[in-house]
């Protein structure tokens, strides 16, 4: 029993690449179950056009020059949604390592998407670049204070910060709704019955790099969210702020005797975290939504699936990116627009990457309560 449990911890420490990997194919084979149990159909077909409708199979050699244009049209929408998924995913990651569990990435990319309608639509009068590091930073600030305020809490008053933020989240969506609503502060001038913004100004969009800025091409948000993936690698594993959160998070205790301010340490976690998800709001409107309606703030779900790609890249840079790169093809692959609905139907594969988003997060911890079995057998045998 002792060597198995010691050989299962050896794997553990060095399954960051592992683990993932067993945890995303079991996830997917029960998909395939309730593919085969629902249309009677083959999986890996119902897979392959999800993988085509993300646009991977822009990467093969043998695409015709025809569905190569189509395909990296596709891959397009798949990175962008990437881009928005890999800071959300850092959100959660970030503050874990503190011990803390940030449910609130959602309310934060909505607070950081607002303040980047706001500044992107108005002093249309700035210089681009100045007016995009401010909408930019403004936003980014936006998602920091909101997520700082659970983490005061939880410093200040113990408040669980599981509670706080799902509190935040829901004052987030109404207080977005009421400025963006009829005779709201953000609603735009193009009619009294349309709750949506005003268009952010042409100086305040990211520069597209890759397709039709017209289309929702992809823009240079994606190297900013590249860029936070290796910040957020130096900062928690270089730095004495990210051995302080890393030590909060192992045991505060430990870290009270050894000097290090708990209370700081907390608040300044939730608060780069909420940092994050500001970040991936602002690049989302100022990158390709241009705009933010009632319906974008009360549909959206980014900041819930960061939970899952969190969770699936183990809180590591590498998996953070690579796990949003999987969850964002599985949100651009089954939206009803690319999905052959010979294949699957369109309206029921939304709900299949809920079920695969949901066995992730139910998987992730078969590691651990095989460890723990494991334990509990050898006290039991000792």
């Amino acid at each position: 029993m002792d060597e198995i449990l010691g050989r299962y911890r050896l794997l553990q420490r060095a399954g960051g690449l592992i683990a993932p990997v067993v945890t995303s194919v079991m996830a997917f084979l029960v998909g395939g179950l309730v593919i085969v149990a629902t249309t009677h159909k083959a999986p890996w077909g119902v897979y392959r056009g999800i993988f085509n409708g993300a646009g991977l199979n822009w990467i093969l050699p043998w695409i015709s020059a025809v569905d190569r244009t189509n395909a990296g049209y596709n891959l397009q929408q798949t990175l962008l949604v990437t881009t928005a998924l890999i800071l959300t995913g850092l959100a959660v990651s970030f503050a874990f390592r503190c011990g803390l569990f940030n449910i609130g990435g959602q309310g934060q990319y909505i607070v950081g998407a607002v303040f980047a309608v706001w500044i992107g639509s108005s002093l249309s009068g700035l210089q681009p670049a100045v007016h995009i590091v401010l909408a930019v930073g403004i936003a980014t600030l936006g998602g920091a204070v909101w997520a700082g305020i659970a983490g005061f809490l939880r410093a200040r008053f113990g408040a669980h910060e599981v509670i706080t933020t799902i509190m935040l989240n829901w004052t987030a969506i109404w207080v977005a709704s009421a400025l963006l609503g009829q005779g709201g502060p953000l609603q735009g001038k193009n009619g009294s019955d349309n709750p949506i913004s005003a268009d952010v100004v042409d100086g305040a969009k990211l520069t597209v790099i890759w397709g039709d800025p017209l289309l929702q091409g992809l823009s240079i948000g994606i190297f900013v969210a590249l860029a936070a993936l290796v910040l957020y690698w130096i900062v928690t594993s270089r730095t004495t702020l990210g051995f302080g959160i890393r030590t909060v998070g192992k045991s505060t205790e430990a870290a009270r005797y050894s000097g290090i301010d708990v209370a700081r340490s907390t608040f300044l976690a939730m608060a780069i975290s909420g940092g994050f998800a500001g970040l991936a709001g602002a690049l989302d409107i100022l990158g390709w939504q241009f705009r933010l309606s009632v319906g974008d703030v009360q549909a959206s779900q980014i900041g819930f699936i960061g939970i899952a790609v969190a969770l699936l890249g183990r809180n590591t840079a590498v998996g953070v990116g690579l796990s949003a790169l999987l969850f964002g093809a599985l949100v651009n692959g089954t939206s009803t627009r690319n999905l052959d609905p010979s294949v699957f139907r369109p309206e029921l594969a939304g709900n299949l990457t809920i079920l695969i988003q949901g066995l992730v997060v139910l998987f992730v911890g078969a590691d651990v309560l095989v460890l723990v079995v494991l334990s509990r057998l050898r006290r039991r045998r000792a």
